[in-house]
């Protein structure tokens, strides 16, 4: 016996004694809890501005830098080495500051640790495309099936107008026959591939001849 389960003794039961879990026995499972169609929908990886605002102080600090190394190998005095220094920073920030919403003119490629920088030039890849194919800003992916969804519903209800149904089930109508007129020459190919026999060789001729006699003959023969 463990824990007062089981058999005082296994003496006169036929068994060891051995108490074990119930191997047929099944857990039931947790629910499933459906997931959000939502959830499926490519959703693009936003950049942080503050990171990127930051890369681009620190560029424009580098070059600040190269400058100020340069004008003290030259022996220029520090007052004149800060003055264009904080000239050349901003200059440089206001040129950042024109050209942050920028779209650029071509692809740039960029580093595996730049992950902001590539999402933000994606991002703007995206606006470019939407401006060349004049979409609208809030167009919605799967709209334009939608929008047909619904021209058809007043059509199968008949609320249409007399002129705008007729014009309406006469492009369904020309729809349908060039579906038709697909599947239709889809069929005919393949009856005449099926009639089409390419005539044998003369060899061919003279074996299937020959053939046909030894039929004959062992027909003959059997008779």
């Amino acid at each position: 016996m463990s824990d007062n389960v089981g058999l005082p003794t296994p003496r006169g039961s036929g068994t060891s004694g051995y108490v074990q879990r119930n191997l047929a026995h099944l857990r039931p499972r947790e629910p499933i809890k459906p997931r959000d169609p939502e959830s499926y929908r490519h959703k693009p990886r936003k950049p942080d501005p503050g990171l990127l605002e930051h890369d681009r102080k620190r560029e424009v600090e580098v070059k600040v830098f190269e400058l100020r190394d340069k004008l003290e190998e030259e022996g220029v005095d520090e007052e004149e080495i800060e003055s264009r220094c904080s000239e050349l920073r901003q200059k440089l920030l206001a040129e950042m500051e024109r050209n942050k919403d920028a779209l650029p003119a071509q692809r740039k490629t960029f580093k595996a640790h730049q992950v902001h920088e590539a999402a933000d030039a994606k991002l703007k890849e995206s606006e470019r495309l939407r401006q060349a194919l004049k979409i609208s800003k809030d167009y919605e992916e799967g709209s334009h099936w939608r929008r047909q969804e619904e021209r058809k519903k007043p059509l199968e209800r008949g609320d249409l107008p007399p002129g705008v149904a007729d014009r309406e089930k006469e492009r369904e109508r020309g729809r349908e026959r060039g579906r038709d007129g697909d599947r239709n020459g889809d069929r005919y190919r393949q009856r005449d591939d099926d009639r089409y026999q390419p005539e044998p060789e003369p060899e061919q001729k003279q074996e299937q001849k020959q053939k046909l006699e030894q039929k004959s003959s062992a027909w003959a023969g059997s008779v």
